[in-house]
């Protein structure tokens, strides 16, 4: 059986696709695309905390609550990734 172990989670860069603005590092657990933040494992935030692009306003995200810890809902197509492992 495969165990989970630090090499599982990795330190992501995600930025805005609009004006490609760093938003934050995050540290990503699994090898799924991105589909939600969870706050508590944002490593860097350079944003204002109101899930919108500093540089261009546009919203990336929205608020939501899983059970337990909040998180954020990525708006599908506002952000890009550096640093995931590709298929």
């Amino acid at each position: 059986m495969p165990r989970k172990d630090k090499a599982d989670r990795r330190t992501i860069s995600i930025h805005c696709s609009k004006c490609r603005t760093l938003l934050y590092k995050y540290r990503k657990g699994g090898r799924g695309g991105l589909v939600k933040c969870i706050v508590s494992r944002i490593s860097e935030d350079f944003t204002n905390g109101d899930l919108h692009c500093q540089s261009c306003g546009q919203q990336f995200a929205r608020s939501m609550n899983l059970p337990g810890q909040p998180a954020q809902k990525i708006i599908q197509g506002k952000v890009y990734t550096k640093g995931m492992a590709r298929k």
